[in-house]
């Protein structure tokens, strides 16, 4: 009974535009107020909602956000590009190559999917534009290839999903190096084969003069992964450490060493920040006191009976659950998702002795991917307000990226240690 009661109201504060936050909390007083027979102790509920929010990983999260917002301000997306563009633009497909190539780069620094393709979308399509690109490619490889920020660390959604799943997020962080990888070169194949049947024009190989110079003035944006990760392996700080280190470093170059960023654009920096940082933390807060509610609801323990009834078998479990977020991820915000649905999945994986390491990147891979399809994908918007292209036929043109992106999900379904060896090796076993 209380399972349906539980559907029931989500779906309707969904319908009738209910923001997450507060959707998430509704529903998990109604509920709690079913269970409880009227007797609701709203002191309970404060402790609830203050134990979500009062979690020192959560600081990771501002500071990655800053950081992102830091570097695409503080001219480092174009030199970013102009570094990918002498390293692999005289490869086929050109520009698409290059397109790919920042992204995994990017990556390494924001965190978002969002950030990547509001940032680096407006410097690669107009490249792409001048070069004779036609637009429909063009966003299809920006769309594509943002797919990879969240997966690459630093990871804002992996971070909101150690949180919830209680994952350690330096595992998190690792484990997405090989599928964020895996997931570039998949795209810089399908870019290869399409821009092969276009006729793509490419640029003439760099020499090593070019490639030198452009190192040079990349390197302190590329240096950023390499801080972040190795001073996790090293234990010289945590993965929330890193983040606020992050956030310096980036203002460090935007501000004194590429001198882009002035006292304006951080003033609006941070209040942006701050904005994306409140909503998120609110989020993760209503998320961990409906999760409490589910658990007393036995919710979790029905999902795990109904999945069970169809099937044991957790590589079939992983088949279907891969099915399900993917349609999640075409009507709902993937922070948004992480909140709802992490709560309710993780006793059901844990069950059936499916690896919440595994499952965290599978999870956010499959919500990426929801970025790209409508009716509510993120970044089909985004390339409209940028492009001024219809988000319908930026999603027809995404259409053959889907494979490559279809194909690394299942090869990362079917082989684990694709996420979970480098963590192993680098952390130890757990």
């Amino acid at each position: 009974m209380e399972f349906f009661i539980f559907v029931a109201v989500l779906i309707a504060l969904f319908v009738g535009g209910m923001p997450v936050a507060f959707a998430l909390g509704i529903t998990g007083l109604i509920l709690l107020q079913v269970l409880w027979g009227g007797s609701l102790n709203f002191g309970i509920v404060a402790q609830r909602l203050l134990y979500g929010a009062n979690n020192f990983v959560i600081l990771a999260i501002p500071f990655f956000i800053l950081a992102g917002k830091l570097m695409n301000t503080g001219g480092i997306t174009k030199r970013i590009f102009k570094f990918a563009d002498v390293l692999v633009g005289h490869m086929s497909g050109g520009l698409g190559q290059v397109n790919v190539v920042a992204s995994m780069i990017f990556a390494g620094m924001s965190g978002l999917a969002a950030a990547d393709t509001a940032g680096l979308g407006m410097v690669e399509i107009k490249a792409m534009r001048d070069a004779g690109y036609d637009d429909d490619f063009s966003c299809a490889v920006t769309g594509a290839s943002s797919v990879i920020g969240p997966i690459i660390p630093p990871s804002v959604p992996l971070v909101i999903y150690g949180i919830l799943a209680n994952v350690s997020i330096g595992r998190l962080l690792i484990g997405g190096i090989i599928p964020g990888i895996a997931v570039g070169l998949s795209l810089m194949i399908m870019v290869s084969v399409y821009a092969k049947r276009k006729g793509y024009p490419r640029r003439p190989k760099s020499s090593a003069k070019e490639i030198w110079q452009a190192f040079k003035e990349a390197i302190g944006a590329m240096l950023t992964p390499i801080i972040l990760i190795g001073g996790i392996l090293s234990g010289i700080f945590t993965p929330t450490e890193a983040a606020a280190i992050a956030a310096i470093y980036a203002l460090i170059l935007g501000c004194f060493v590429y001198r882009e960023i002035s006292l304006g654009d951080l003033w609006r920096i941070l209040k942006e920040a701050t904005r994306e940082t409140a909503t998120i933390t609110f989020i993760i807060s209503c998320a961990t006191f409906y999760g409490w509610v589910l658990i007393r609801s036995r919710t979790p323990i029905i999902l795990l009976e109904f999945i069970t009834g169809i099937s044991t078998n957790p590589l079939v479990i992983l088949l279907l659950l891969n099915i399900f977020l993917l349609i999640i991820g075409c009507f709902m915000e993937s922070i948004a998702a992480l909140g709802i649905l992490v709560p309710t999945i993780t006793p059901l994986i844990l069950k059936v002795g499916i690896d919440p390491l595994h499952f965290g990147l599978l999870m956010i891979l499959n919500l990426m991917i929801g970025l790209l399809t409508p009716p509510f994908g993120m970044n089909l918007f985004i390339l409209n307000k940028i492009t001024g292209i219809p988000s319908t036929r930026i999603a027809r043109a995404c259409l053959p990226f889907f494979i490559p992106l279809f194909a690394a999900l299942v090869v990362i379904t079917l082989f684990p240690p694709v996420v979970t060896f480098l963590p192993d090796l680098l952390l130890g076993s757990r």
